[in-house]
């Protein structure tokens, strides 16, 4: 049965555009015009991944964004005009897993829908791995740093498994890139800051002392100060 793909897109040029394409790559293809609906259709038949734009009528996209999250862990990649560092960060908190800005090439979108969805795709069990007091469960998607439970979206998650596949060995930001992303992210190189910040956040609450260290001018590493 091939993946299902929910468009919430309300230029009508774009939504065909995404559809044709996306049908003509194998997969199956919902579009909704504005949030109300997107929300509906993502209830009524549940999708492998969406994509969303930002700009919707009736509802916009980072309150489809918030609600689809707080229902459901489907990838969520956002396609919008909105260029500007905040916006995408705004969309990121939203619980969007991905950002691409219009005009976009499909080559690449294609390339992000990939990856998205293989995040998806079931793997073996695979063993609980252990840091300091950072625990994290591959296959139940659990977090825990002692006893405090810590929840992460999907990217968030990827990026923390990774380092803890590699502890105390520094990642450079190409390898992250490749990694998580899977393809060139071209010049939104803050991203890996944007993602690194929001961990150290989520795993230093309560001033629990820092485990993601910067290694300057290389990249990040797991390990104790």
């Amino acid at each position: 049965m091939p993946e299902h793909i929910l468009v919430i897109e309300d230029d009508p040029q774009i939504s065909d555009l995404l559809r044709r394409g996306l049908i003509y790559e194998g997969y199956s293809v919902g579009v909704a015009a504005d949030g109300p609906t997107g929300l509906t259709a993502a209830r009524d038949r549940p999708p492998d991944l969406v994509l969303l734009d930002l700009m919707l009528p009736g509802m916009d996209g980072l309150t489809v964004c918030s609600r689809l999250r707080a229902a459901t862990d489907v990838p969520i990649l956002i396609l919008t005009a909105k260029d500007a560092v905040p916006d995408r960060v705004k969309g990121l908190d939203a619980g969007a897993d991905d950002y691409m800005v219009k005009p976009f090439s499909f080559d690449e979108l294609l390339a992000r829908v990939r990856a998205l969805l293989r995040r998806r795709q079931p793997q073996a069990l695979q063993e609980v791995l252990r840091f300091s007091d950072l625990t994290l469960n591959p296959d139940t998607h659990e977090v825990f740093r002692g006893t405090r439970r810590i929840e992460l979206t999907a990217r968030e998650f990827e990026l923390l498994l990774l380092f803890l596949q590699h502890p105390r060995q520094v990642l450079t930001r190409d390898m992250l890139y490749d990694r998580i992303w899977g393809y060139d992210f071209g010049g939104e190189s803050n991203i890996i800051e944007v993602y690194i910040r929001y961990l150290r956040g989520k795993l230093e609450e309560n001033g629990a002392p820092r485990l993601l260290q910067t290694v300057r001018g290389v990249g990040y590493a797991l390990r104790e100060e």
